[in-house]
């Protein structure tokens, strides 16, 4: 899989605590690998942001993210699970 990263994303990425960054360094790879990794805890959104979906960074951080093209995911936005769904 292509992993895109949108402006709002890495910009969104570099307010992210230190520990936090790293980890999702990590989860990216797997991601690449395996969309659907169940340490990922990928979920499908409904609502507004229907057609998107999220994984687990930790208990408390999230990533959204969308499948642009049949090999590409475009990752949208990443924050604390309070605000990312708003």
């Amino acid at each position: 899989m292509n992993v895109v990263y949108s402006k709002n994303f890495l910009k969104a990425v570099s307010s992210l605590p230190v520990k936090t960054q790293e980890k999702l360094d990590g989860l990216l790879a797997i991601l690449a690998e395996n969309p659907f990794h169940t340490i990922l805890h990928v979920k499908q959104l409904g609502g507004e942001l229907q057609g998107s979906f999220s994984f687990r960074i930790s208990r408390d951080w999230r990533v959204i993210f969308v499948y642009a093209a049949e090999e590409t995911i475009r990752l949208v936005d990443v924050g604390h699970r309070r605000d990312i769904y708003r």
